[in-house]
């Protein structure tokens, strides 16, 4: 528990892949009142899955852990993870676990769902997106070809957010932001794609209505939370998208996050469009634009190197010519879901400090590589990096993002952005605010300021040549 609130209290939840976070936060001063925090589980294996009812499980938990504080909240968003395939019958029950994000069995799926409608380029410019295996139309396109009766037993489809934010409220309802992951929402319309949805068998009444920015999803029905009946329920957002709102972000501020996926991301003013796939053309949760490009092989891909190796996460070394593309579960940014890990330059004096310094500059490179393509034309190449995520309070983490960009670099000191951008998000629906402008008030991206070093140019030069090089490899 914090401090008392001076103003209308609300809640922020952050519906993450392993847990579940809720913050109570005052709606004028962005204090931290309250906070709880409960797991839930993923699937181990090729197969990420985790039951829906246990995201409403752990909601209910980090709640209560949050004390009396909640039960006199004004208004509530839920943000969650994106892509995410949840699938219901007519009863409003799952009809099997959902499909996460990270799942990349759909890569058959993805392959086939761009060559059929036309290619990179027509899906880019209609969607805004080419449709990775991560995104929901190829999970659904791989159920209707794996588990038939599945899809046919399902009544309605949802995001991880919406299926929370539903149960909150009794209605159904997404926003633009998690719905431009879908690969069914299209950009250039900001409407369902009736052509992608025919294509892939799905009626658009088995879809949820696509809320504008600012209006609320509806009220809080649902008996068994500690929240109060009749508080205003926000239309929740994906956790990207949320925590750009928790930053407050302005067009062309750029965003690197380390987490389980590693992103980088800034907000625009213009519509994205990339045809070679590696920047996702998302929209906000505001009204603008955010390009963004994701990594499946972040914190735990070099947490799980330091591990093999037996030394602590921090125990890098400098110096040295290895070079680790630490591709552990396939990747998706560069397109590769079939890919592993390689290691390349291997000496007798090679040391497991300079392994462990290779996974982390390899998971950096990818992340910085696609960074160019997310930011406008014309974005200062100086600009501060704004470094957020567990990984950014790492200092292999931060030291080699500075080495390897050359830009200087900020650590936010608000923590759990992404519960509160949905916390940003119910106080801007309370008030009647921009809740960027909300978070910015509250101040949210001040933090650690870090100037620039000289970029690693040697690095880098060595990473692009071993991706180039080891391409046909990592495609295996």
């Amino acid at each position: 528990m914090g401090a008392q609130a001076a103003g209308p209290l609300v809640v922020g939840v952050d519906s993450s892949t392993q847990s579940t976070k809720a913050l109570g936060v005052d709606a004028e001063t962005g204090a931290v009142i309250a906070r709880g925090q409960a797991p839930h589980p993923v699937s181990g294996g090729e197969a990420k899955e985790t039951d829906p009812r246990q995201w409403w499980r752990a909601l209910g938990e980090a709640l209560a852990r949050c004390g009396d504080a909640v039960r006199q909240v004004s208004a509530v968003s839920v943000a969650g993870q994106q892509h995410g395939l949840v699938v219901l019958d007519t009863a409003g029950t799952p009809v099997r676990p959902a499909m996460l994000w990270n799942d990349v069995r759909p890569a058959p799926q993805s392959e086939r769902l761009i060559a059929e409608l036309g290619g990179p380029q027509a899906w880019a410019e209609r969607i805004g997106s080419v449709p990775r295996p991560a995104f929901t139309v190829a999970k659904w396109a791989w159920l209707r070809a794996n588990e038939p009766a599945a899809a046919d037993a399902t009544a309605a489809v949802r995001l991880p957010h919406d299926y929370l934010t539903e149960r909150l409220t009794g209605e159904a309802v997404t926003d633009r932001g998690d719905a431009s992951g879908t690969g069914w929402w299209a950009s250039a319309t900001e409407s369902y794609d009736t052509e992608v949805l025919a294509h892939v068998g799905l009626g658009p009444a088995a879809l949820p209505p696509v809320a504008r920015p600012g209006e609320a999803a509806g009220t809080v029905h649902a008996d068994e939370l500690p929240l109060p009946k009749g508080a205003l329920v926000a239309a929740g957002t994906g956790d990207n998208m949320a925590a750009a709102l928790g930053l407050g972000l302005r067009p062309g501020q750029p965003v690197l996050s380390l987490g389980t996926s590693g992103t980088v991301y800034a907000v625009s003013t213009l519509r994205p469009a990339d045809p070679t796939g590696t920047v996702a053309g998302f929209a906000d949760a505001r009204g603008d634009w955010l390009p963004l490009a994701c990594t499946l092989n972040c914190t735990l891909a070099v947490d799980r190197v330091a591990a093999l190796l037996g030394r602590d996460r921090e125990a890098v070394e400098a110096g040295g010519a290895v070079v680790m593309l630490p591709f552990l579960d396939g990747e998706r940014t560069p397109n590769l879901p079939r890919a592993s890990g390689l290691v390349h330059g291997l000496r007798h004096d090679t040391t497991a400090g300079q392994v462990l310094q290779a996974a982390y500059d390899g998971a950096v490179f990818a992340l910085l590589e696609a960074l160019e393509r997310v930011l406008d034309e014309g974005a200062p190449a100086d600009a501060p990096l704004l470094l957020i995520g567990g990984g950014a309070r790492g200092t292999a983490w931060r030291e080699t993002v500075r080495r390897l960009s050359g830009r200087p670099v900020v650590v936010p000191g608000a923590q759990e952005l992404v519960a509160l951008g949905a916390a940003a998000q119910a106080a801007g629906l309370l008030l009647g605010e921009d809740p960027a402008a909300v978070a910015r008030r509250w101040g949210t991206a001040r933090g650690e300021e870090y100037e620039p070093v000289e970029r690693d140019g040697a690095a880098w030069e060595r990473l692009a040549a071993t991706l180039t090089d080891g391409a046909a490899l990592l495609r295996r």
